[in-house]
C-alpha cells in the first residue's frame, strides 16, 4: 500500500497556480488510474485504487499548505503505513521550471507545506518528487509568485508537460523503486533544459 499526497491550497482561488502543482500532479495521475479523489479523510480529499497491482490511496490535503502535516500524519496513521512508502509531490522555487527532481529523503528546503509534514512525522525519511517551478522574478514576492497564475500559454504547456511526467515519476517509485524514478526524472530534466 502507498499514500500519494499532492501539496497545494484548497478552493478555486489558489487552483492551477505553481504552489499546486502537487495537487494538479495527484489529479492527472488518478484520473489516469481511473480513480476518484471524492472521498474526506484524513483532512483530505482522497481516492483509492490499484497503479500496477499495487493499492494505492492518492491524496490532496485539505488544510492551507503550511498545516499540510496535520493531514499526512493522519493519513499515515490511517493506512499504518511505513513512510517509505509515502510519496509527496510539491513544487519547488529552487528547481528551474520544467524540472523535476527524486528523492527519498531529505530536508524541507524553503517549504512551508514539506516543514510542516517533517515536523509533524518527526522524519524527513520518505520519498518525494520536487515539481520546479523557478524562481520569482526580480522585485517579486515569493508568496505572490507562488500563488500567481502561469503569465503565458507556453508556460502554462512547460507546466503541464512537467505534472504529467511528475505523475509518471510517481509511478515508477511505486513499480520500479526510487532509483529507476530519481533516472527518469534527471532525464525529463536533462531534456527539458537541455
Amino acid at each position: 500500500m502507498y499514500v500519494v499526497v499532492g501539496l497545494g491550497n484548497p478552493g478555486s482561488k489558489y487552483a492551477r497556480t505553481r504552489h499546486n502543482s502537487g495537487f494538479d500532479t495527484v489529479e492527472l495521475l488518478a484520473a489516469r488510474h481511473d480513480i476518484r479523489l471524492t472521498k474526506r479523510r484524513c483532512k483530505a480529499l482522497l481516492g483509492e485504487g490499484i497503479i500496477g497491482g499495487e493499492r494505492v490511496a492518492i491524496a490532496q490535503p485539505q488544510t492551507y499548505m503550511n498545516l499540510s502535516g496535520e493531514s499526512v500524519s493522519l493519513l499515515v496513521s490511517w493506512y499504518k503505513i511505513d513512510l517509505s512508502h509515502l510519496i509527496v509531490v510539491y513544487d519547488d522555487c529552487d528547481l528551474p521550471a520544467g524540472a523535476l527532481r527524486v528523492r527519498e529523503k531529505g530536508s524541507a528546503g524553503t517549504h512551508n507545506g514539506m516543514r510542516s509534514i517533517l515536523y509533524q512525522l518527526g522524519s524527513e525519511d520518505f520519498p518525494r518528487v520536487r515539481v520546479g517551478i523557478g524562481k520569482q522574478p526580480e522585485g517579486w514576492d515569493l508568496a505572490d509568485y507562488v500563488l500567481a497564475p502561469y503569465p503565458t500559454p507556453e508556460a502554462r504547456k512547460i507546466a503541464y508537460d512537467t505534472l504529467i511526467k511528475a505523475g509518471e515519476a510517481v509511478e515508477k517509485i511505486i513499480l520500479e523503486g526510487i532509483p529507476k524514478a530519481s533516472e527518469f526524472a534527471n532525464a525529463w530534466s536533462k531534456e527539458e533544459h537541455g
